[in-house]
């Protein structure tokens, strides 16, 4: 274990009261070497340098106890959507190990990476899975059947919503992972919300530890069930966004 990366992971943590065991801080190491390994091979991330991997990948994945209760993930089934290099599924994972997860991702090299990632690190009820937000949430084993979705994923909240909102059972949450001032699509997101079924309930914004990145987690509670259209077809929720 690196005793710099061990410090700049605690003093990350601090501020969302998250204390990591020995194991845990082993964990997190290997996944960031095995991140550095594959990436020569693949592009998993543009960020590589410790210091950036453990402020914006790490921490920043755990910044959802900003609004969760941290009791309640435990036992939790969740989803991640456009997980990517498995951001924030697997560091959710090894600080809440009873959470039940599942990584989407429409890369299959990426989820290749993500089940040896999966296994290195000896996680269990946890696994990756290939193929489009648009296919698997219209899929009755998925459909409505998750606690929560949360998502990294660089697209607008109503097109964004459109894919997630349909995997969140009724009285569960979608979390998405925003930058910047979030109000003004808040706003343009409304109507969406209102079709999908979802209502904002929580907005934590805030600075990442030792980033000058302003961050913000928007917590929408599914409060009535997704109408049988939504999600549409393969590139409808981007091109056309509801509104």
């Amino acid at each position: 274990m690196d005793e710099r990366f061990r410090s700049l992971m605690e003093q990350g943590l601090e501020e969302f009261s998250v204390g990591l065991s020995d194991r845990q801080l082993n964990q997190f190491y290997e996944y960031y070497q095995m991140l550095l390994q594959w990436n020569k091979v693949m592009n998993l991330t543009a960020i590589t340098e410790m210091e950036e991997v453990v402020t914006k990948h790490f921490v920043d994945s755990l910044a959802l106890v900003k609004v969760m209760d941290r009791k309640s993930l435990e036992g939790m089934r969740v989803l991640d959507l456009g997980t990517g290099a498995g951001f924030p599924g697997i560091p959710l994972k090894i600080v809440f190990p009873d959470m039940s997860m599942i990584l989407l991702d429409s890369l299959n090299k990426r989820i290749k990476f993500l089940d040896e990632v999966i296994g290195c690190l000896g996680l269990k009820g946890i696994r990756g899975i290939h193929g489009r937000a648009e296919e698997y949430g219209r899929d009755g084993e998925y459909r409505e059947r998750f606690d929560l979705c949360v998502s990294r994923a660089v697209a607008n909240l109503a097109t964004l919503s459109e894919y997630c909102i349909p995997f969140v059972r009724i009285g569960g949450y979608f979390v998405p992972y925003k930058s910047g001032n979030v109000q003004d699509e808040i706003s343009q997101a409304k109507g969406a919300l209102k079709l999908l079924g979802g209502r904002v309930e929580d907005i934590a914004e805030f600075m990442l530890p030792g980033s000058k990145m302003s961050r913000a987690l928007i917590k929408i509670r599914k409060t009535d069930g997704t109408a049988k259209r939504y999600p549409r077809k393969a590139g409808m929720p981007g091109k056309e966004p509801l509104h």
